[in-house]
């Protein structure tokens, strides 16, 4: 049975980030796979990477959590909007006290890149922008998906990392945002 973690980055409840998410997990509920979710903004942590990886803080419960789910998933579904040319500060944190030596990535003394430990599994963002595609593509160079699905999912081994951009959402129609949570919840059917 294939192991589904679903990973809402935004931090409103009620933005249409989280209409995405529930469409993919009505398409996973008619598959024969596992389903766990986290919402980062119900997460007790502090986001603060205090001393950066000279020292290491204790983790609360909630990230110890969030590590086990993410170490048994087959596939992660990160659903998160970019803002400013990146993704909201309370997902970058989780990620920056989460995916942690020893924990997601392993240093090799001598060299540049590390032992990957999170091989074997796959990704797909979901991601949201009021910015056109165009635009994050040929103006921005991609900013939020070149940091997130290079530097840091295939940096600690998760391939393929599949990658949905739905803009622009500011003024977006009714009809264009059933049109994407239809769109979403086959994804989910498919596991993709």
């Amino acid at each position: 049975m294939k192991q589904i973690l679903i990973i809402n980055g935004h931090p409103d409840k009620e933005s249409f980030n989280y209409a995405l998410s529930i469409a993919y997990i009505k398409g996973v509920s008619k598959t024969d796979s596992e389903l766990t979710q986290i919402n980062i903004s119900d997460l007790d942590f502090n986001p603060n990477l205090r001393f950066g990886y000279r020292k290491r803080m204790e983790l609360e419960l909630d990230l110890i959590d969030a590590i086990d789910k993410i170490k048994k998933a087959d596939h992660i579904v990160w659903v998160f909007p970019i803002w400013w040319g990146g993704y909201p500060a309370l997902m970058k944190g989780f990620i920056d006290r989460t995916f942690l030596p020893g924990i997601t990535f392993q240093p090799i003394e001598g060299k540049p890149l590390p032992q990957k430990l999170l091989k074997g599994k796959s990704a797909r963002l979901i991601i949201t922008s009021d910015t056109p595609k165009w635009y994050d593509f040929l103006i921005m160079k991609r900013p939020a998906i070149n940091q997130f699905k290079k530097g840091t999912l295939q940096f600690c081994g998760i391939t393929p990392v599949k990658v949905t951009f739905i803009s622009v959402i500011k003024g977006s129609t009714l009809n264009f945002r059933e049109k994407w949570l239809k769109k979403i919840s086959l994804l989910g059917e498919k596991m993709g």
